[in-house]
């Protein structure tokens, strides 16, 4: 499934309805993943064409791992498959968002959490910080 080329004025590509996602010079295009009945941003991930290509053709949130250099289908090993219930991409088509169900234990963070974002960073006497978020 080859993309389209974006359409060569700016309110065709924020208004129009052909989808023609802007992948990088690496080939890659960044995806928010969150929670399909939370809302809870679980992960941000990246997608090069055969990822995006087998997650629209299956369904099923696959990824390109930047350090492994390899396309990967999140849960293969974890069971934490994600079900895409939707995508969305934003005004110049150069972002996705998947909003997912996520299988298994529900979590998507490879540490063993629900979501990657778990810390948050906290100016300190010492400069930034990060803590353990509580949520």
């Amino acid at each position: 499934m080859p993309f389209s080329a974006p359409p060569a004025d700016k309110k065709s590509l924020e208004e129009g309805d052909a989808f023609t996602p802007k992948f990088d010079a690496h080939g890659l295009i960044v995806c928010v993943t969150t929670q399909a009945s939370s809302g809870e941003i679980l992960m941000l991930a990246y997608m090069n064409a055969l990822a995006l290509e087998r997650t629209l053709e299956s369904g099923v949130a696959h990824y390109w791992s930047r350090s492994r250099q390899e396309l990967w289908r999140k849960g293969d090993t974890s069971g934490q498959i994600q079900q895409v219930l939707e995508i969305r991409v934003d005004c110049d088509q150069d972002a996705l968002l998947l909003r997912v169900d996520v299988g298994g234990d529900g979590k998507a963070c490879h540490t063993g959490r629900k979501s990657c974002f778990y810390r948050k960073v906290e100016n300190g006497p010492e400069g930034p910080c990060l803590t353990l978020s509580k949520e």
